[in-house]
């Protein structure tokens, strides 16, 4: 499976990232070895995910999850996927 998240960073803000092994990857930027951005704002807490077959939909996935505001995103992640 592929996934497309959101985090929730220790200063409040918000990542949004993709990847096919999710647990991998929330180890990862609590590692410090995530994106750059998360690295220093840890701990990071998953907040929100959805589930595809093909790397190219969670991507594609991320890229519209971007295009959000922040209101936006704190919806979908209260309403669940």
């Amino acid at each position: 499976m592929n996934y497309t998240y959101i985090v929730k960073c220790s200063d409040g803000s918000l990542y949004t990232g993709w990847t096919n092994d999710l647990e991998k990857r929330i180890r990862a930027h609590n590692d410090g070895k995530g994106a750059k951005y998360t690295k220093s704002r840890r701990p990071v807490v998953l907040a929100y995910y959805e589930e595809f077959q093909t790397k190219e939909e969670a991507m594609r996935r991320e890229w519209e999850i971007k295009q959000l505001d922040r209101e936006q995103k704190m919806k979908m992640i209260r309403e669940g996927p």
